[in-house]
């Protein structure tokens, strides 16, 4: 693994800790495509292992505006849909996963960016739970579903029951991987390795946080979104 790389990751993943603290998605948005322009075979462990360290923080610095109700019915759903995400990695060569990080982000994005205002009930969240455990088991890209259901809340809301839904999933997911060995040791030294600049964006994202609007900082994140999954189909 070249220097090179290693740099070009840590920016990526230092960007995406500031973004998905302001705003509670994009990390995975930001980091996938990058990571699976270059080496594939690191989605989605890398990814799943970097955003614990995250949404944990995410998650205690905002735990009282925490939607408890709708994190319970999502982290339901998103227990039956790691299994689906197990198939998908089973099914799909190496080979083929920039195609599936590429068009599932694109996907995600154009649908949170065109999805009309509504108030989400327990359909909406397992739905959610359920589309979010198979994209990020597979891919590790599985914020917009849950952004898309809570896209009309406040911004508190929105960051604090994402980052605590992330948290489950990732577990969960982790526990399935290593249960499968599809865990490697170079996945878990080069997320060691990153943990600094998750530190660096996840402590900047304090300063602004509270300060920037919300809706606008989504739709910039979408719109990275969708260019870097076309770039990543096309690559």
């Amino acid at each position: 693994m070249s220097i090179g790389f290693l740099v070009l990751v840590a920016v990526a993943v230092a960007a995406a800790a500031f973004v998905q603290g302001a705003t509670g998605v994009g990390f995975a948005l930001i980091v996938a495509p990058v990571v699976g322009l270059v080496e594939p075979s690191l989605l989605p462990v890398l990814l799943l292992v970097l955003m614990i360290p995250l949404n944990l923080y995410v998650a205690g610095r905002e735990r009282g505006s925490l939607d408890r109700t709708g994190a319970g019915w999502i982290t339901a759903g998103r227990f039956a849909g790691t299994f689906g995400g197990l198939w998908v990695l089973a099914a799909i060569p190496l080979a083929q996963l920039n195609l599936l990080v590429g068009g599932s982000t694109v996907l995600a994005a154009v649908v949170t960016l065109l999805a009309p205002s509504f108030s989400p009930g327990r359909a909406a969240f397992l739905t959610a739970g359920a589309v979010t455990g198979v994209t990020e088991t597979a891919t590790g890209v599985g914020g917009p579903p849950l952004a898309l259901v809570y896209q009309h809340s406040p911004a508190p809301v929105l960051r604090s029951t994402v980052a605590v839904c992330f948290l489950a999933g990732e577990l969960i997911s982790l526990v399935v991987l290593l249960a499968t060995e599809r865990i490697r040791a170079e996945q878990l030294w080069l997320a060691l390795l990153l943990l600094p600049a998750v530190v660096l964006g996840a402590l900047l994202s304090r300063f602004v946080h509270h300060r920037l609007d919300g809706r606008l900082m989504r739709l910039l994140v979408q719109v990275f979104a969708i260019v870097s999954g076309v770039v990543l189909l096309f690559a």
